[in-house]
């Protein structure tokens, strides 16, 4: 088994997170997220070509014309492509996406251009954030009730940590946030909780078979007794989100980016944010197994 002083570099490790959460909270508020098609609304055109087009030759083609956040996609056959703008509708918008789409020679006809709404409105984003909170909610009562209420304040940090640092990344790069990076969030909150639940089991079984009062030394054996299994599961999942990420096109890159940085991110803060979180809030032995009352064996007598 390995043994990584994993507890001893976490002064510095404490420094980099609070680098990473500052800049990204500054991010979020300076420059915010760059939101979607889906959140934002805006104009759909639809095309036809006389042979099927590369989508990514027309991405092109609308960007050296100076669209900005637009998103393509074939409609039906695959001579057919719509083409989605954030920008508002007006009666020369068609025209325009025609007329850079004919600029390389290509055989291409409108078919309609209309103004298409948000997919998720103001009020599916505030359920969707009061169910966040719910979600985060139940995940306290469950790590407090299977563990002890400071694992619960550990892994709620954590997972804010992570999600903080995750946003502050999409809003510091422009990056589009829309409803496959949003998916991408919540299951970046799932494999996150996941690692640092298996931490807490190991570290809550090290403790309860341990003699010693080192919680130093307890935390680096269980952080190192399922190194092994965070490094195998990370990285066959790098590899995946990697694949998809240089090969599954355009409209899934930012989902597989944003996974990509969550991986990452959860498994740092399994180590930590979680674990050295309980160092902070002076985790001790009694916490999980009550002292034993002096001179119990007198309690029957009279």
């Amino acid at each position: 088994m390995t043994q990584i002083d994993f507890m001893g570099k976490r002064k510095a490790a404490y420094i980099i997170s609070i680098l990473l959460t500052v800049i990204a909270l500054g991010a979020l508020a300076v420059k915010g997220l760059s939101l979607g098609l889906d959140f934002t609304g805006g104009t759909q055109v639809e095309v036809s070509y006389a042979q099927a087009p590369s989508l990514d030759e027309v991405r092109d083609e609308l960007g050296e014309a100076g669209f900005g956040n637009y998103s393509v996609q074939t409609f039906g056959a695959d001579t057919d492509v719509l083409v989605r703008l954030q920008q508002t509708f007006d009666e020369g918008i068609g025209e325009q996406v025609l007329g850079a789409l004919r600029a390389q020679g290509e055989q291409v006809r409108l078919v309609r251009a209309e103004y298409v709404g948000a997919q998720v409105g103001d009020q599916l984003r505030d359920q969707s954030g009061l169910g966040m909170l719910i979600a985060l909610g139940v995940v306290a009562l469950y790590v407090a009730f299977r563990f002890q209420y400071k694992f619960a304040l550990g892994a709620l940090i954590s997972l804010g940590h992570d999600v903080v640092i995750l946003l502050g990344f999409f809003a510091l790069f422009g990056l589009d946030f829309d409803l496959t990076v949003l998916a991408a969030v919540l299951a970046v909150i799932g494999y996150s909780l996941n690692d640092t639940i298996i931490v807490y089991d190991r570290i809550r079984e090290n403790i309860r078979r341990s003699q010693s009062s080192d919680l130093i030394r307890i935390f680096n054996d269980a952080i190192n007794q399922t190194l092994s299994r965070t490094l195998s599961t990370s990285g066959t999942t790098l590899l995946v989100l990697l694949a998809l990420f240089f090969l599954g096109g355009d409209m899934i890159h930012n989902f597989s980016l944003a996974l990509i940085v969550g991986v990452v991110l959860g498994t740092f803060s399994s180590i930590y944010v979680a674990a050295a979180m309980l160092l902070l809030v002076k985790l001790e032995r009694e916490d999980l197994i009550p002292a034993k009352r002096e001179n119990a064996a007198d309690d029957g007598m009279p």
